[in-house]
């Protein structure tokens, strides 16, 4: 059954400058056990929240089964880390999430392409072994709230 591993809603980018220089502090919070949607916004009290440049890209999502055994949403930077549900796939779809407090519709958009920085966060080839498996870039189409748990998913044209 598919489940939401982990959820992050970060305030600040931590990847900033050069990969070698590392990646900045992280701020206390950032792994919750619940988020809020807003459709067209984002996740509230994220950094990319109401951001216009990011409207259709302020929700990422990734597979666990895509990252390594122990890598984290603390180290890619993605906002929903799901086990049994193949993300990547669904460009142009919408994905129907229902942790249990109802369905929050988002439309996958693009992929999120890795970036240098995994061979830092996450380990050397990180960089190279996640490309095309990155996760995916999405618009919220409904307001709610996912949490960390079980999970029902529908894939709509």
């Amino acid at each position: 059954m598919p489940r939401i591993v982990q959820l992050l809603a970060s305030p600040a980018h931590r990847f900033v400058g050069r990969p070698a220089d590392g990646p900045a502090p992280a701020p206390p919070g950032e792994l919750v056990d619940e988020v809020r949607i807003r459709a067209g916004l984002g996740i509230v009290g994220d950094r990319y929240f109401g951001q216009p440049a990011h409207r259709e890209a302020s929700v990422t999502v990734i597979a666990q089964e895509s990252l390594p055994p122990g890598a984290d949403l603390t180290q890619v930077r993605r906002n929903v880390l799901t086990a049994g549900l193949a993300v990547d796939d669904l460009v142009g779809r919408v994905l129907v999430l229902d942790s249990g407090a109802g369905p929050v519709r988002l439309r996958v958009h693009t992929r999120a392409h890795p970036c240098a920085w995994m061979d830092v966060t996450v380990g050397p080839g990180a960089w190279k072994a996640l490309r095309g498996r990155g996760g995916v870039r999405c618009e919220p189409l409904t307001d709610g709230l996912l949490r960390v748990g079980r999970l029902a998913v529908t894939v709509e044209a």
